[in-house]
């Protein structure tokens, strides 16, 4: 699998296309920008948590503790766009069996005007974690869905473990 930018370009953006643009920055370490890329009313399905967190709060809640969570093992949470920067030595191996660091990634993109369905790997806690974003957003490319999917059931135990942990400390200090 290689990775798979999910910027795009073009001066007439769809409004998919204009949300992942702006997600995009927040992967990258602008979380600043995270707040306005979701809407008041917007809803965040989790693949631990049975109910769906609905609140522009509650979204914001989970996505940065996940931003502070998926970066991958040994890594400060953030994503390196494609392409940027001095690559990390292999600690694994893609199920392909092609060498790569671990850290977090997008590996496809399908797009609609509305919506996309981006698939993800990473690494966590040594375990082998892949899934999907799927992103609906509104005329403007504002947030109003975010669900998460995660395989394997190991990926699963994983992410619970991890996420529990980063949403622990997020609550002792107060929020985000």
């Amino acid at each position: 699998m290689t990775d798979v930018s999910i910027l795009t370009d073009g001066i007439d953006l769809s409004p998919i296309e204009q949300c992942l643009n702006r997600w995009h920055s927040v992967l990258t370490g602008e979380r600043g920008a995270l707040e306005a890329l979701i809407a008041d009313d917007a809803v965040f399905r989790s693949p631990i948590v049975y109910t769906p967190q609905r609140g522009k709060d509650l979204v914001l809640m989970y996505l940065t503790g996940a931003s502070m969570t998926f970066g991958g093992d040994g890594t400060s949470g953030t994503v390196a766009p494609p392409g940027a920067g001095t690559p990390r030595e292999p600690v694994t191996t893609d199920p392909d069996g092609n060498p790569w660091d671990g850290r977090f990634r997008y590996v496809r993109k399908v797009t609609g005007t509305h919506d996309a369905v981006l698939e993800f790997e990473t690494t966590m806690q040594g375990t082998y974690v892949n899934g999907v974003d799927m992103i609906r957003c509104d005329d403007s490319g504002t947030i109003v869905d975010f669900t998460v999917m995660i395989r394997p059931l190991q990926a699963v135990d994983a992410v619970h473990r991890a996420m529990g942990a980063t949403l622990e400390r997020m609550k002792a200090r107060g929020g985000s």
